[in-house]
């Protein structure tokens, strides 16, 4: 499937949909940023289009209107694009990008004809470099015919697309910030606490990322409880009362941050979660009771 495809708001995925989109024959007409450099930068990264700086009528030459601007932008480009479009946007599909927010938004455009609907790939756009989209998830809703055209277009790009309702999306967009965002948060503070104990950074890094990669290998083959390791799923308190004593000295994210993952994987992980919360609740007492001492 290929066709004419408008992008509004074109920033890392904007580019990098536009860009894959292109090399598989699609017809890149308007390219819409914030601003004029933006825009050419846009074009040239797409490898076609024409530039704006600004919504215009341009975008309805086009039978597939692509929003990418950040969540926050969403309802005013809706407004925007069905003040401009009215009628003429009868027949049209539009999708937007975001992974938190559903179809909805775009309510002003339905009511002018438009078949709404949304197409969120669950991948990382560091804005360097076009990522690889194979094998990767669309999470795809809306009305029918803006479904049916989303789908192939994640298919297209050898994704695979999957169905979220739209009132899900928050929960799903959250599990993608856990897994990737407070992953990245934890890792570099696994990082610090190393460079704290005397290893250089890079030293640091080259420990813990086959550590982290090996424990994620496990849990695709293996399954969760089986692939769970270190002092909490021996039930070793002691060894992760260490632990909290020796980060007392970082600042308080650092220790509550730790206890409130050891909590989490008490909850997701062990077998009797009840009695792993209430041990790790004693754990944390003498810091409570010290807490309250300087008081």
């Amino acid at each position: 499937m290929a066709g004419t495809l408008a992008i509004i708001g074109a920033g890392r995925v904007g580019r990098a949909l536009g860009r894959r989109l292109r090399e598989l024959g699609w017809k890149i007409g308007v390219v819409v940023t914030s601003n004029q450099p933006s825009a050419r930068k846009a074009v040239r990264s797409i490898g076609a289009g024409h530039g704006y700086a600004q919504l215009t009528r341009q975008v309805l030459t086009t039978q597939v209107i692509l929003i990418t601007t950040p969540d926050r932008e969403l309802a005013q480009v809706a407004d925007e694009l069905a003040r401009i479009g009215g009628e003429e946007l009868q027949g049209k599909i539009v999708l937007h990008t975001s992974g938190a927010v559903s179809s909805a938004v775009l309510e002003p455009v339905a009511r002018c004809g438009a078949a709404t609907g949304s197409m969120h790939p669950l991948q990382t756009f560091s804005g360097v470099g076009i990522p690889p989209l194979d094998g990767k998830v669309f999470a795809i809703e809306g009305e029918s015919g803006a479904v049916r055209v989303a789908r192939q277009i994640a298919r297209s790009l050898g994704a695979i697309p999957v169905h979220i309702e739209g009132a899900r999306k928050p929960l799903y967009h959250g599990a993608g910030a856990m897994a990737a965002g407070s992953v990245l948060a934890l890792m570099e503070a696994a990082t610090r606490l190393m460079v704290s104990a005397g290893m250089k950074r890079r030293e640091a890094v080259r420990a813990l990322l086959p550590l982290t990669r090996q424990v994620l290998d496990n849990f695709e083959r293996l399954g969760p409880r089986a692939a769970w390791t270190g002092p909490l799923s021996r039930g070793d308190f002691a060894v992760v009362a260490k632990h909290l004593q020796a980060m007392q000295d970082f600042s308080p994210e650092f220790p509550e941050a730790y206890s409130a993952v050891n909590r989490l994987a008490a909850r997701v992980l062990a077998p009797n979660s009840a009695a792993m919360l209430d041990a790790l609740e004693k754990v944390a007492q003498p810091k409570k009771a010290r807490a309250k001492s300087t008081l």
